[in-house]
């Protein structure tokens, strides 16, 4: 079953990921004892599994070339998948939808706070998911500075709150705006750059936004942050911790509910379409008249929107911001639940958001394995699904010509 070249390949890839953790898993440094232990053992495990997953992948792969050979030779059609006939299909869409919102709204009273404070963070990630995917998915612009947004958000109500006295519903929309005006004087720069000159140039924006906040501590409190933000209130009652944390859950709910129905509009709207056809062909994009400069800065606005908006919802949630909260490395976990769910799906980042929020935090009880075990999902995802876990649905328009009766 096995050739000589493919168990080869699978001994190499055993022993790289040997080497890999080999730091990690190997060597166990005790700095009071100043002593240092050797688990070779664990070496062992990793070469083993990692040798007998390569030749179980290579086994899926034939299987599937084969099926699909054997599909082609007999004209059959390959179905669907199941999750793609339901998001097609309103009379399965709507039922699962309604059930998902009324398990929602349920959900803090039958889980501790604890559970339900995680949701609550599960829940702005899906959030600005969805807004880089209008950003990366859409409109094929890769942002890997989509942070500096999320933290104009956070600090325009921190420091409204904190010199103004600005409430949480008043700081909201004005979070929003000026991210919005951060998205716009992004987008100028970098009308003409696409790719990874775009990346970079994303990326050190967002680091440019970081390093300000970090330095200028006349006006960000620099490293200290800013503490005592104001929670979102409720026709001036004071709510405990408990109260508060459950009225910003279903704060979120709505938010996200108001998020999906706003994007999916946009999905379908003429700008959205401009979208899809500048990700897809830019020059022919261009050909057939669409404006490239406002297309690039409507979605460059429109996406950071959505990040302000989260951003003035953490500082209300955490009633502490400093800079250290907004990392390259946020920017990188956003851009992976918009990969891993599927670059233009909906469903497929709201998925992909509770997949990458939530895992880590139930993977605790493997203790210092958790992140490995979290980086091996996400492997063995892009390796079986690179299109992600919900692929878009690419759509297909078919011109039908009427009847010659309707015609006369």
């Amino acid at each position: 079953m096995f050739s000589f070249e493919q168990l080869k390949k699978s001994l190499l890839v055993s022993l790289w990921f040997a080497f890999l953790t080999f730091p990690l898993l190997v060597i166990k440094v005790d700095p009071i004892e100043r002593t240092v232990l050797w688990r070779w053992e664990n070496m062992a495990f990793v070469a083993i599994g990692s040798f007998l997953i390569s030749l179980l992948v290579h086994v899926f792969y034939k299987q599937q070339e084969r099926r699909r050979v054997r599909r082609a030779a007999g004209g059959i059609v390959e179905s669907e998948p199941l999750i793609q006939v339901i998001l097609k299909e309103p009379k399965y869409l709507y039922p699962m939808s309604i059930a998902v919102l009324l398990c929602s709204l349920v959900f803090p009273h039958l889980f501790s706070t604890y559970q339900t404070n995680i949701l609550i963070t599960a829940l702005m990630y899906v959030m600005l998911g969805l807004g880089l995917n209008i950003v990366v998915g859409l409109a094929g612009l890769l942002d890997l500075g989509y942070v500096a947004f999320y933290a104009v958000g956070a600090y325009s109500y921190a420091l409204l709150n904190y010199h103004f006295d600005v409430s949480f519903w008043i700081a909201l929309p004005i979070g929003a705006l000026l991210a919005a005006m951060f998205g716009v004087l992004l987008g100028f720069p970098v009308l003409r750059l696409r790719g990874d000159y775009l990346a970079i140039v994303t990326l050190g924006f967002g680091e440019i936004i970081r390093l300000i906040l970090e330095n200028w501590n006349e006006f960000s409190q620099g490293p200290s942050g800013i503490s005592n933000i104001s929670r979102p209130g409720f026709f001036g009652m004071e709510l405990s911790l408990d109260s508060a944390i459950l009225y910003l859950y279903y704060i979120m709910i709505a938010m996200v509910v108001f998020t999906i129905f706003v994007v999916n509009r946009l999905q379908d709207s003429r700008i959205g379409r401009a979208w899809v056809a500048l990700r897809e062909d830019e020059i022919a994009c261009q050909a057939m008249g669409i404006d490239k400069r406002k297309t690039k800065l409507t979605a460059f606005a429109l996406g950071a929107t959505w990040a302000g908006m989260v951003g003035v919802i953490f500082a209300a949630k955490t009633t502490f911001i400093n800079p250290a909260s907004f990392t390259f490395l946020e920017s990188a976990i956003i851009l992976c639940i918009v990969v891993l769910g599927g670059m233009g799906s909906i469903f497929g980042v709201i998925v992909g958001a509770l997949v990458l929020i939530l895992l880590p935090e139930y993977l605790r009880a493997l203790s210092d394995y958790r992140m490995l075990a979290f980086g091996a999902v996400l492997v063995t995802m892009m390796i079986f699904r690179p299109q992600g876990v919900v692929a878009n649905i690419r759509r297909s328009y078919q011109f039908k010509p009427k009847p010659e009766s309707e015609g006369r």
